[in-house]
């Protein structure tokens, strides 16, 4: 009962082949009522039956997320990695650097004792930047899995460019984060409402329920997605009510784990030089084509320059008077499909456009689903966050729906724009739930391409947040980047657009929030239009 499945193979709106998968596979589906009351497997996603070629994939993208690990055996704190020990060096420092070049940057890392540690794995993250440019760029991190790591930049603007590196987690912490995913996905649980007149009962709900008590199955009869409730006491199934969050497992580190996952220790810590933080980059004689790199090997894909993004494979435009969106947008409809990170869209440009009004739909604050309508220029916005998991705090049971199903109700063409982003609520879950998850999406935009070939859907990619000691076991940014690397692998090769949202949350010098501040979301609003409305020129 798991929904269908696409090879990555490279198409463009024509999905002849990928059509036939779809037949091949959809007489496949056959599930059990939504309100059953059900015994079933722990965990259910390591019951699935994957056809061959899923398996082929589910392979290739586990290499993808591959992550070195420490030696076998406990290591003690005082040999994990301390950053406060550790130094980088830029190579060639005193070499006088054109726009263009590769600049090489070498760090290496020491434990507690100062000793030079022996293997890899740690998540570093680099940038450079220029603060009064407000300039920067991301970096292109190599393990050398023996203690050193070379990060690559390339040198994109010109003027003193200053390097930056933080740990983000030792690898000996990581190695506890993957413990975590595989072992405790119930860390975040969620809860639902049971109501039948003056009768109601709340229990626990999840992708994965342990124990042998009775549980409603709410698996998805389209999707196959897996859903589990606590059967209620004296309610039936059907009078569930609402989905919410319920909270976050404690207790979940040992005494000496729990040493790896320390403020201003060891998690986002700056990496110091050892020598000059900073090269000067000099002006090529001629830039026309810098930024017009093209393949899959660019790297970094966008910088900033003076606070606005510029992508490297393609023209962007900035739509800076309210009075260019509304003519962008002029005819469309918008539909913002996941969580709280594209709902930002939603509410930046209802508020930045004064035409958009919010049509009250009476839908539970920050939760949705949500409508602006711009009568004048017929343009209408439309979030609808994705379904479970989501730790939202109140979802009426009614408007839990899934993307895929969503997708599959539009009839798309070329007034209509789809903008998707799924990833920081499947960070607590094995990576088996969310390629499910994608693989459904995908599905469905491809039959959506196929059926109206002038749709434009976009992919917001995910983005780095504050992380301390608690929320680290939950959202670390090493678990969105596990997916991130998952989700754009899987969406490789089909005609949707991505806004690196990754890429325009690290370069930046505002501190990282899962949130990003209104700066950053103009310049991915500024990406997403472009694609929506591309440049002439």
């Amino acid at each position: 009962p798991f929904g269908p499945f696409f090879s990555p193979i490279h198409l463009d709106h024509n999905t002849v082949s990928a059509l036939n998968w779809i037949k091949e596979t959809s007489d496949q589906q056959s599930l059990s009522p939504t309100t059953k009351t059900t015994q079933k497997h722990y965990c259910d996603y390591e019951h699935q039956t994957l056809s061959k070629r899923e398996q082929a994939e589910e392979e290739s993208l586990f290499a993808a997320i591959q992550w070195p690990n420490p030696p076998v055996g406990k290591i003690p704190f005082v040999r994990s990695t301390d950053p406060a020990h550790s130094n980088f060096v830029i190579v060639n420092s005193n070499v006088r650097f054109k726009v263009g070049d590769q600049l090489e940057v070498r760090v290496h890392m020491k434990d507690f004792q100062g000793k030079p540690k022996q293997y890899g794995g740690d998540y570093i993250q680099a940038r450079i930047h220029s603060p009064l440019l407000k300039a920067g760029a991301t970096g292109r991190v190599v393990d050398d899995q023996n203690g050193f790591y070379k990060v690559f930049f390339t040198l994109l603007w010109p003027g003193e460019v200053r390097v930056s590196m933080s740990l983000v987690h030792p690898s000996e912490g990581i190695q506890v984060l993957q413990r975590l995913r595989e072992e405790r996905p119930d860390r975040v649980y969620f809860k639902s409402l049971f109501r039948s007149g003056s009768t109601s009962e709340t229990t626990v709900c999840n992708v994965c329920l342990p124990g042998d008590l009775p549980v409603c199955n709410f698996t998805d009869l389209y999707t196959g997605e897996p859903w589990f409730c606590y059967k209620p006491r004296k309610l039936s199934c059907a009078s569930r009510i609402n989905h919410a969050k319920g909270g976050y497992q404690k207790d979940l580190l040992t005494p000496s784990e729990s040493l790896f996952f320390q403020t201003d220790v060891n998690i986002k810590v700056p990496i110091l030089p050892s020598g000059p933080d900073s090269v000067t980059v000099e002006l090529l004689g001629f830039t026309a084509n810098l930024d017009r790199s093209q393949g899959p090997a660019v790297f970094p894909l966008g910088y900033y320059y003076q606070d606005k993004w510029r992508p490297r494979t393609r023209w962007i435009r900035h739509f800076n008077k309210t009075a260019d969106i509304s003519e962008c947008l002029q005819g469309k409809v918008v539909h913002f499909f996941g969580d709280s990170t594209i709902r930002q869209w939603f509410e930046y440009l209802t508020t930045f456009v004064p035409d958009l009004v919010e049509f009250n739909l009476g839908s539970p604050k920050n939760v949705g689903p949500f409508m602006s309508v711009d009568l004048k220029h017929n343009v209408l916005l439309k979030f609808r966050c994705h379904g479970p998991p989501i730790r939202f705090t109140t979802v009426f049971s009614s408007e839990l729906h899934y993307i895929a199903n969503e997708l599959n109700g539009i009839v798309g063409g070329r007034n209509t724009v789809i903008a998707i982003t799924i990833w920081s609520h499947f960070s607590t879950f094995p990576v088996e739930v969310y390629i499910r998850r994608l693989r459904n999406i995908r599905r469905s935009i491809i039959l959506l391409l196929d059926r109206s070939p002038k749709t434009l859907v976009v992919i917001r990619t995910a983005n780095v947040q504050e992380l301390g000691p608690e929320v680290s076991l939950f959202n670390s940014d090493w678990y969105s980047l596990q997916l991130d690397t998952i989700m754009r692998k899987m969406f490789s090769g089909i005609a949707v657009f991505f806004v690196d949202a990754w890429e325009m949350s690290l370069a930046h010098y505002l501190p990282h929030n899962l949130h990003p501040q209104d700066v950053i979301i103009k310049n991915q609003i500024d990406a997403f239009l472009s694609f929506v409305c591309p440049s002439e020129t």
